[in-house]
């Protein structure tokens, strides 16, 4: 919860972990030297069109350790987990710069739409090592990121 300025990042975690979207294994922490969680990625279930995607979100940094390579740990391992469970696709909602070192650009590219009004630059798409060029078409989130 410290990452954020309010509870609705970690509500949304407690939700999805009770939601059909929860995905065993792609949920990612980085704990310190006396095992407290000082990072989490998350990536759940989401569909894209009519095939199956993974949305990576909250990505979340202790304040204290933010700037300090945590964040970027964390999504990489959740990358790979989702790379080694054959998913296609990773799509976010975040700051295009910030995403960009991950391999992530405008969802647009691989036609897909999200289904929030943002600017076009802010809503990725990362297509993994088994990607065949779809799933394609609009996203729909899980319940609780309606909820958000």
């Amino acid at each position: 919860m410290a990452a954020f300025p309010g509870p609705d990042e970690a509500d949304l975690v407690d939700a999805l972990r009770r939601d059909p979207a929860w995905l065993p294994g792609l949920s990612v922490v980085a704990v310190d030297a006396t095992g407290l969680v000082i990072g989490h990625a998350l990536l759940t279930r989401l569909r894209v069109g009519d095939g199956d995607a993974v949305a990576l979100a909250p990505v979340a940094v202790a304040p204290e350790w933010q700037r300090r390579g945590v964040g970027e740990l964390v999504v990489r391992a959740a990358l790979s987990a989702a790379e080694d469970a054959g998913e296609k696709l990773v799509v976010v909602l975040g700051d295009p710069e910030y995403y960009a070192r991950f391999g992530f650009g405008p969802a647009g590219r691989h036609e897909v739409v999200g289904p929030f009004e943002v600017p076009e630059a802010y809503f990725q798409a990362l297509p993994l090592a088994a990607y065949d060029g779809g799933p394609r078409g609009l996203c729909r989130y899980p319940e609780p990121f309606v909820a958000v």
